[in-house]
């Protein structure tokens, strides 16, 4: 290689690195601030693009511009009525000032190692204010018609509240937010991801809440058979009722039916005296289909009613 094409591929070497070294790629996801001998020089850069710096004296420093997340460790707090439970928080945040970011935290392992302090501390002092019931419910409990309260656990449910878990949440948020302003983060959002008992309390809570749906389960039970037994009774009585009605509706009938029937006879009857002679006979023979059978064995007189319908065709 010639001497002078040596020489040129040494500089167009050098100019690509002096480009490369003053320029910077700052994209939609980020922020940056330049730093000159470690100290911080002009504005955050927030604009996405190419930007220029002096090479070798000046570093950039990027951040995140994105939503980030937070996540606290599950904690062992008392409530103001003395339960200990378990608190289990979540929050999101941003760099808001990344120069004000750079010179107190650094970088975002700083940030999370501060907002464990600033976040659980400001959870501590809130959960520590308020009792248990103000933690876990958001909402005063309408109760049911008839409803009653007769356990410490029922009427705990039934009791109202005056801040809630919603407005605590808001209460930690603010307080934290401010706090964690002269470090230029802002924290857009906070929530309780869990809220539990302890395992040495939990486990007769939950006996205890069982015992208690056992109770009102039988209580309901019992109800439910009453009113059972009511009904049966009154379908007994109903039944009573309609076959007591049908009975004397029969009874009608039939009195009707035979009052009919002998006004039929004694027309019939009245008529002539053949006819009544052959009524007679009719109820001659029925008396006797009634009182015999094909076993029976008479000694009739020739005086007998039988005889004399016999001798009356001779």
């Amino acid at each position: 290689m010639k001497p002078r094409n040596f020489i040129i591929l040494i500089l167009l070497f050098t100019a690509i690195f002096m480009v490369y070294s003053c320029t910077y790629i700052v994209n939609e996801t980020q922020q940056a601030i330049i730093t000159q001998f470690g100290k911080p020089v002009g504005d955050p850069i927030g604009d996405p693009g190419i930007h220029f710096k002096v090479p070798f004296v000046q570093k950039v420093h990027f951040f995140d511009k994105r939503f980030l997340e937070w996540d606290g460790y599950p904690n062992q707090i008392p409530t103001k009525d003395k339960r200990f439970i378990w608190v289990d928080t979540y929050a999101r945040w941003r760099i808001s000032d990344p120069l004000l970011f750079f010179q107190r935290v650094r970088d975002e392992q700083g940030a999370h190692s501060r907002l464990d302090d600033i976040v659980d501390g400001e959870t501590r002092n809130a959960v520590a204010k308020h009792d248990l019931i103000e933690l876990v419910r958001s909402s005063n409990r309408i109760p049911m018609e008839g409803e009653e309260a007769t356990s410490d656990e029922e009427k705990s449910t039934l009791s109202k509240i005056e801040v809630g878990r919603l407005k605590i949440s808001d209460e930690i948020l603010l307080n934290a937010t401010e706090l964690a302003k002269d470090m230029g983060l802002e924290i857009l959002d906070f929530r309780f991801k869990r809220i539990d008992y302890v395992k040495e309390v939990q486990k007769k809570v939950f006996e205890r809440m069982i015992s208690e749906r056992k109770r009102i389960a039988d209580k309901y039970r019992s109800e439910g058979q009453g009113e059972a037994s009511r009904i049966n009774g009154e379908k007994e009585r109903e039944l009573k009722r309609i076959q007591s009605e049908a009975f004397r509706q029969a009874k009608e009938i039939m009195g009707d039916a035979d009052a009919k029937a002998t006004q039929i006879y004694n027309t019939a009857y009245n008529q002539s005296q053949e006819a009544r002679n052959f009524y007679e006979f009719l109820k001659t023979m029925e008396t006797y289909e009634k009182t015999m059978d094909a076993g029976t064995s008479l000694i009739l007189s020739t005086e007998g009613d039988f005889f004399k319908f016999l001798k009356r065709q001779k």
